[in-house]
């Protein structure tokens, strides 16, 4: 599910981006997941001893206010009386029979891993308390970098565009090896990750870093990587936005994105990852609340389109998994048809997963009056619930749907773990920019630091702010380093008081944040490059900010300002670590789109100079 942070702006190049496209991309590995512990045979018998009511709710995935399942804090108690009519998520449960529940931080589900594990068990507690007696899949939106529901101390991996930047396999089913280890000991089963949309628009502003790349080949291997790490780990992964959310200057939470990509565009550039996705064994996708009309012309986004989700993923892409819905809280879907035809006219589409409707009440009671109705039969509801029993049984929650609270510590955040997750990072970080070996610096040289720039606020849990992570960072490497946060819109008084501060420094490392033709960042960079002071710039989202800043002769992309990216950054300033990460999408030029300035592929290592 997108996040709700801005994207870059710059202007974008048109889909000549790539100087070439790869097509019929076949993934090299494969999930041999165990044999499903419960035959379709006995599934069905499950089903059939369900009550209507039972069958609508095992559809639905909704969101619910608390750090308990049964003792809230009364701040939720009021979230959920207010939005559901009950007290607690357990409640919530019970009252909806729900199918599945997704953990959100804003929703206070994930203060600490041993209390994410015990609501995990307070949840299934509810849900086997019912005469159904199915547990819950309990899921979440862990794609690291940018986005994760679920921060310190549980190990935070580099995003997906800094895994392409280190353009390794081996990286990337680490990633969901360990991440899927830790979640699983959380009681989290289904993680909504990986990306596997195609970033050919630099302008994107809900995508962008959060996809591995521009390059449909490479990004259907590491997507194929990442489900194989996720799912030898006990954890259902999930593709997403079907049928492709790369190109589109429209965020989806806010607007009705189209893509305009031929039919024949769509074959080259967007479905290789969901091939290879599917090659691998994934268990779950994601749809995109987008409207693709060389797919279907109806005017429908994908989430409700027949001829994308049963003619093209089902039919035609032959996959008989679980299909989930992007939120269904997100503008994209909403703008066309009420809250109640939404759920409806998504079942009819082909999908099995009805996730976080924003009216829970309504969206239930309109399946349910649907079926009653006689629009959906309740043999359709069966084909999806069967499919989600399916992913229950391979799981093995079916049979053993707890967690071990005591055992939470060993696993999550181990330092073991840690260590893997700062190497990995280690291998992503680009150098784009050096000019006259600029990098590395030398404490000896230059002992004196001021990291200065942008300072969002900081994502996934981590400790932040950028410029304040950075500077500790470099401190470690033997520097005497200072923070001052200017922000992304630094104010002329902000600016002074920097190149002030840059009289006292040695050198100066600038965060870069989606920089503009009017931001100004450019101002406050540029300011500290009339000091004479050697400048170093980190662009720590979109590795486009190079193009605007021509005057900076040393220029990283971390792709993220996470913790592990920017410590993995200030090992790379202070040559403890060659730069061996390489540009995943190209980056144009700020005076003309339609030129490449440094294309993908590029980056530079010290080993050159």
């Amino acid at each position: 599910m997108p996040d709700t942070s801005t994207g870059n702006t710059a202007k974008p190049s048109r889909r000549s981006v790539l100087a070439a496209t790869a097509a019929g991309v076949t993934a090299a590995l494969t999930v041999t997941g165990p044999a499903h512990a419960h035959s379709d045979q006995r599934l069905r018998r499950l089903i059939s001893r369900m009550s209507l009511e039972e069958k609508v709710g095992q559809l639905f995935v909704s969101r619910a206010y608390g750090h308990s399942a049964s003792a809230p804090d009364q701040a939720d108690i009021d979230a959920n009386l207010r939005e559901f009519g009950v007290r607690t998520p357990a409640e919530l449960v019970a009252k909806y029979r729900l199918g599945g529940v997704i953990y959100f931080a804003w929703a206070h589900n994930t203060r600490s891993p041993r209390q994410i594990a015990a609501l995990s068990n307070g949840l299934q507690r509810a849900s086997l308390a019912l005469p159904h007696r199915l547990p819950l899949l309990i899921s979440t939106d862990q794609e690291h970098g940018i986005v994760a529901r679920i921060g310190k101390p549980a190990t935070l991996f580099p995003g997906a565009m800094a895994i392409g930047a280190g353009r390794s396999r081996t990286d990337a089913r680490a990633l969901g090896r360990i991440a899927g280890k830790e979640l699983r000991a959380m009681g989290v089963r289904q993680d909504y990750s990986p990306v596997a949309d195609v970033n050919v628009n630099p302008a994107n502003p809900v995508i962008g870093v959060r996809s591995f790349g521009a390059d449909p080949r490479a990004v259907a291997e590491l997507v194929a990587a990442e489900t194989v790490g996720y799912q030898r780990s006990g954890v259902a992964a999930t593709a997403k936005h079907f049928p492709g959310h790369g190109d589109t200057e429209t965020d989806s939470h806010y607007g009705f994105p189209v893509i305009k990509h031929t039919r024949e565009q769509w074959e080259t550039l967007d479905a290789p990852p969901f091939h290879a996705a599917i090659e691998a064994g994934i268990d779950s996708i994601m749809t995109a609340h987008i409207l693709v009309p060389a797919l279907d012309d109806s005017g429908d986004p994908a989430t409700l389109s027949r001829p994308i989700l049963t003619g093209i993923l089902r039919e035609r892409l032959g996959y008989d998994g679980v299909v989930v819905t992007d939120a269904l809280d997100m503008a994209g879907v909403r703008q066309k048809y009420g809250d109640d035809r939404v759920p409806v006219l998504a079942l009819k589409a082909g999908v099995d997963q009805l996730l976080n409707a924003p009216k829970l009440d309504l969206a239930w009671n309109a399946v349910l009056k649907a079926v009653q109705d006689g629009e959906l039969t309740e043999e359709r509801l069966e084909e999806s619930i069967l499919r989600v029993l399916r992913l229950k049984a391979k799981l093995g929650l079916l049979d053993d749907p707890w967690t071990d609270e005591e055992a939470v510590d060993r696993t999550v955040g181990t330092p073991l773990h840690l260590r893997t997750a700062d190497r990995v990072a280690e291998r992503t970080t680009t150098l784009l920019v050096n000019e006259g070996g600029l990098l590395p610096l030398s404490p000896d040289e230059t002992p004196r630091l001021l990291v200065v720039g942008a300072d969002p606020a900081s994502p996934s849990g981590t400790t932040g702010p950028p410029t304040g992570t950075l500077a500790r960072a470099l401190t470690e490497q033997g520097f005497t380093a200072t923070a001052l946060s200017t922000g992304t819109a630094p104010s002329p008084a902000v600016v002074e008081r920097a190149v002030a501060a840059a009289a006292d420094a040695d050198a100066v490392v600038v965060a870069t944040y989606n920089v503009t033709a009017t931001s100004t960042q450019k101002t406050l960079v540029e300011r500290l490059l009339a000091t004479g002071r050697p400048v170093v710039a980190v662009a720590v989202r979109n590795p486009y900010d190079v193009a605007r800043l021509p005057g900076v002769r040393a220029y990283l992309a971390t792709y993220s300002w996470t913790d592990v990216e920017l410590r993995a950054a200030a090992r790379v300033i202070a040559g403890a670590v060659d730069p061996t990460g390489k540009l995943p999408v190209p980056v144009q030029r700020a005076d003309d789109p339609t030129r490449v300035l440094y294309p993908l592929g590029h980056g530079l290592s010290y080993k050159t100079y």
